[in-house]
């Protein structure tokens, strides 16, 4: 064994796992690019879980399907006691696999959708392919470490869907997953500068509520006093129908959306988005539509503003309802905390990343980010990657540089679902670059399809999955060799949560809103082929 004095790390062991990424980078890019094809949307990623359940078993894991009565979720744990008798640290790294609807784009150097789908089938725009398969490889790197050098420890991994409905990690946490570790490691492809290649230090995610209003006209006949006295049936072509669903729907998008600027002052970098579900209701017939679903979705960057905007669009639903003859319903999605920082495991995590160094893009990935700058009308140049992509910045000078673009007073800032976890163990957020291209003088932004795309391209997206797998490793060997980082992030992690106590937000038994009319073109659902 050969120690850092300093860490306690087992340098060793280390270069053990830091090796077995590189002799597996051509099987984990094969695996990204399996997970990237499949791009199942939120809470209909049947094959993607079935897949990381089918590996994970293959290397030794105890894998739960189905975890929280999620049907796209699991929980696998990998224990080696090394023949201490003893379980050793309990660290926590995870999967996502959810993609977007309406974003497909093949893994390719111009705008095309993957063979044999529309262009509006779902397809991986952060990409949580990367997030997954990335995560994976520090998890089964560490696991081959532990197991040649005999460390003892628990690995658990969950799979979370549904991460752009916030879905899966409150679930998760509300039934006990979390507990019990002693250290979480969350990884996100950087999606904002300054957070690029570094881990977040005191701003961390905000507060993310989501809910949908369900409007139903299910007495229609009710709308008029009398109808003609010589005929039973209220249904005449002539007559005059209810408002419907769908009028109370759009009124109450159309109020909202009217008074959003009075909802909240317009600082903070809150913001209001929605979605309308749809339940397969096409027709001409003269009747009143029967059901109509919308969901909004809110970011800010705490909870009382969270709340305030929470009354407005109750309110809203209501009168809407009441205006076109429906009755309301309404239901949770997601109602997440802002989340606790833990200095101490950012520090030990950003201290892997520098020893991993930046991703860096060879002659091949210069040549297709090039190809894309054609596709676009523009020359060929020597770095065509975002300089950033391929830095490291501290995690206090990223930080320094974030709270320039923020009040004073705003302490989180954008939202992820992480946030969750930080409530029950301590819990470390970074990021590492995501190909991005630098900007083409006066072309403007890049449209959706090339950030897309180069998530797709192995020679593109391989150094992140590379990068973030080593950093993991590492991270994990190190606080398993060092049971005083992980009393002191347990230490940070009582203190904030008795400074600031932040129960959680939705009842204890909460169940994920699986049986909604979400997107789905996989067939396993019932709904909606693309």
């Amino acid at each position: 064994m050969t120690l850092d004095t300093a860490t306690g790390l087992d340098l060793a062991a280390r270069a053990t796992a830091h090796a077995w990424i590189d002799e597996h980078m051509d099987e984990l890019s094969a695996w990204h690019s399996r997970i990237w094809d499949l791009a199942e949307p939120a809470w209909r990623e049947y094959r993607s879980a079935a897949w990381y359940v089918e590996t994970l078993r293959s290397y030794g894991f105890e894998v739960e399907e189905g975890s929280a009565g999620m049907p796209t979720a699991f929980s696998a744990t990998w224990t080696n006691d090394a023949g201490s008798g003893g379980d050793g640290p309990v660290l926590l790294t995870y999967a996502e696999y959810d993609a977007v609807p309406g974003n497909n784009q093949s893994a390719s150097t111009a705008p095309a959708p993957r063979d044999g789908l529309s262009g509006y089938a779902p397809g991986h725009t952060d990409p949580h392919s990367a997030l997954g398969i990335s995560t994976l490889a520090g998890l089964l790197a560490t696991q081959h470490a532990m197991t040649t050098h005999g460390i003892a420890g628990t690995l658990r991994y969950t799979g979370e869907p549904a991460e752009k409905m916030h879905g899966s990690k409150v679930v998760h946490g509300l039934r006990g997953y979390y507990d019990g570790v002693d250290a979480i490691v969350s990884f996100h492809p950087f999606y904002m500068l300054p957070l690029c290649n570094t881990a977040r230090w005191d701003t961390q995610c905000g507060a993310y509520y989501s809910k949908v209003y369900t409007f139903s006209c299910d007495e229609a006949e009710t709308w008029q006093l009398e109808n003609d006295p010589n005929s039973p049936i209220p249904a005449s072509h002539s007559a005059a129908r209810a408002p419907g669903a769908n009028a109370a729907l759009t009124t109450m998008y159309t109020a909202s959306r009217a008074m959003q600027d009075a909802m909240l002052p317009s600082v903070g970098g809150w913001s209001l988005s929605d979605a309308i579900l749809l339940d397969g209701q096409a027709t001409a017939d003269n009747l009143p539509t029967r059901v109509a679903r919308i969901q909004f979705s809110w970011r800010t960057p705490n909870i009382e503003m969270a709340e305030h905007v929470l009354a407005v669009l109750d309110r809203n639903a209501v009168h809407a309802a009441a205006m076109a003859h429906c009755t309301v319903e309404d239901r949770w999605i997601a109602r997440s905390r802002p989340g606790r920082t833990n200095h101490v495991l950012a520090d030990v995590l950003y201290r892997n990343l520098a020893t991993v160094g930046a991703p860096v893009y060879d002659a091949e990935a210069v040549r297709i980010a090039n190809d894309i700058r054609a596709t676009l009308g523009a020359d060929p140049v020597e770095r065509p990657f975002l300089a950033a992509c391929e830095q490291l910045i501290e995690p206090q000078e990223a930080e320094r540089l974030l709270r320039e673009h923020m009040p004073a007073w705003q302490r989180n800032w954008t939202s992820d679902d992480y946030v969750e976890m930080t409530h029950y163990a301590p819990t470390v957020r970074f990021y590492v670059s995501r190909p991005a291209l630098e900007p083409i003088p006066g072309k403007g932004a890049y449209p959706a399809w090339v950030m897309n795309a180069l998530g797709g391209i192995p020679a593109t997206i391989d150094p992140t999955i590379r990068t973030a797998g080593k950093t993991i490793a590492g991270t994990f060997l190190e606080l398993l060799g060092s049971p005083e980082l992980l009393a002191e992030a347990r230490a940070e992690f009582d203190r904030r949560t008795a400074e600031e106590p932040m129960p959680p937000l939705l009842d204890a038994d909460f169940e994920a809103p699986i049986d909604l009319p979400w997107p789905d073109y996989s067939g396993h659902g019932g709904h909606r082929r693309w």
